[in-house]
């Protein structure tokens, strides 16, 4: 019996959104954020943080978005804490995007696909950051990885920090700036499910700080897959920033906030209606 391919990641990305609204909510558990939960910056403060947070938040918001480094950060315990938070998340109903931006080459870089993006494996997710600056060509085996998983990958492309554009908006021979090549590469991954008029499983990283930096880079937003916006709050933008950074695009943003909705914490209800809060000020701006 042939078993059925899995559901492309794109697919189940826009059910969610439409669900439960376009917001991604970051688990960032910085040091500062454990003492202002009055918690210690040790392992047993990130579980508690990182379980309050996927209690509050799995089973209301499109995608739960962990920080891989701030549980690397404690070893093999904290690595143990994020596998309980991804199965937790996802038992949930939450998108699970880990953020671990790989990028690498060869063997290497098909190590990193199979630890994020094999169903059989403890920190298998729904979709994983990648640095495309070893070349496009370089992210091939987590790109194959995730259309045999039904999982997605989301690729920096334009980032929110003030040094991302030294190598993103470089020129190249042609004439295109670095970004638009990887934006142009994800439209051409994306367009099999773009051509049965789904949305693709293959996002760009592109910062919602940017203000009017898309144009000025000279770049087509439009890859048919999803963008992931981070910036929102903290770093200073805010949803109503979304239209003039995004243009035709926004159907397909997915706003990242991670601060801005945790700061609100340790108490569950406030976590909650922080980020039903963001949710609405997004949905309200994507119509």
């Amino acid at each position: 019996m042939t078993t059925p391919a899995p559901t492309p990641f794109g697919t189940r990305l826009r059910a969610a959104m439409d669900a439960r609204g376009p917001l991604c909510v970051g688990i960032d558990p910085h040091a500062s954020l454990l003492a202002d939960w009055g918690l210690g910056d040790d392992v047993a403060g990130l579980e508690r943080f990182t379980r309050t947070v996927v209690d509050a938040l799995a089973e209301r918001v499109a995608v739960l978005k962990p920080q891989s480094a701030f549980f690397e950060r404690f070893g093999s315990r904290g690595i143990a804490v994020l596998e309980r938070a991804v199965a937790d998340a996802r038992a949930a109903g939450a998108l699970v995007l880990m953020d671990a931006k790989r990028g690498d080459i060869g063997s290497t870089m098909a190590a990193y696909a199979s630890a994020y993006l094999d169903p059989a494996g403890p920190l298998f997710s729904d979709a994983v950051t990648v640095s495309p600056y070893l070349g496009f060509g370089s992210l091939r085996p987590a790109l194959d990885a995730a259309r045999a998983a039904g999982a997605g990958v989301f690729v920096l492309a334009l980032t929110s920090n003030p040094e991302g554009t030294e190598v993103q908006h470089a020129v190249r021979p042609d004439g295109s700036t670095v970004a638009a090549t990887v934006l142009k590469s994800l439209k051409a991954e994306n367009a099999a499910e773009a051509a049965e008029g789904r949305l693709g499983s293959y996002g760009a990283v592109v910062g919602a700080t940017l203000g009017r930096a898309p144009e000025e880079a000279c770049v087509d937003l439009t890859i048919d897959g999803p963008l992931l916006a981070p910036g929102i709050g903290a770093q200073g933008a805010t949803p109503a920033d979304l239209p003039a950074v995004f243009g035709p695009a926004i159907k397909n943003v997915v706003p990242s906030v991670s601060r801005g909705v945790l700061r609100h914490g340790p108490d569950a209800a406030s976590l909650v209606a922080a980020a039903s809060r963001m949710a609405e000020e997004v949905r309200a701006v994507a119509e």
